[in-house]
């Protein structure tokens, strides 16, 4: 029986031993993600031992992810995060709250960490479109007002992008 077909392209991330505990949440917590298969290791290796959960393939946001128990030795960095478009303040405060709630850490400009130390973007569409926008006196005031911020919030960036 062939195997199913493994996308073109999957993000690997790796973490040091909670690979399926990170997939299940953001299955929770991230619109349009789920856990798929389980691998455990059919050995022995550095960071486990034979029957350990080894990788796990799963999707965020329709994005297809494996993550990889590699053990200690690389850690996460803001250099890769997702970027997660969200639709109104509530979306925005529910996914980071989530986030941040769950033994994350705020950052600046929308920026957060979740526990496992990957960075995530809580990005409303407005923001977006604001800093974007056509007019350069506009972007630059939802860009200003976006610098001040650690959670976007979307009335000030509607406030600064109409002056």
């Amino acid at each position: 029986m062939p195997s199913k077909k493994a996308p073109k392209n999957t993000i690997c991330i790796w973490y040091d031993r909670d690979a399926e505990a990170a997939a299940r949440f953001y299955a929770e917590t991230i619109p349009d993600s789920r856990v798929g298969a389980i691998h455990r290791a059919p050995g022995d290796y550095p960071s486990g031992k034979q029957g350990d959960v080894l990788t796990v393939e799963f999707t965020v946001a329709g994005i297809p992810c494996i993550g990889l128990n590699g053990g200690p030795t690389f850690k996460q960095t803001e250099a890769f995060s997702f970027q997660i478009a969200t639709d109104d303040q509530a979306e925005t405060d529910r996914l980071w709250n989530a986030i941040v709630g769950n033994g994350g850490q705020e950052s600046e400009c929308g920026w957060c960490k979740d526990k496992w130390g990957l960075s995530w973007q809580i990005t409303p569409r407005v923001l977006i479109d604001a800093v974007t926008d056509a007019d350069p006196a506009v972007a630059k005031r939802a860009f200003d007002a976006m610098m001040t911020m650690k959670k976007i919030d979307i009335a000030a960036i509607e406030k600064a992008r109409r002056g």
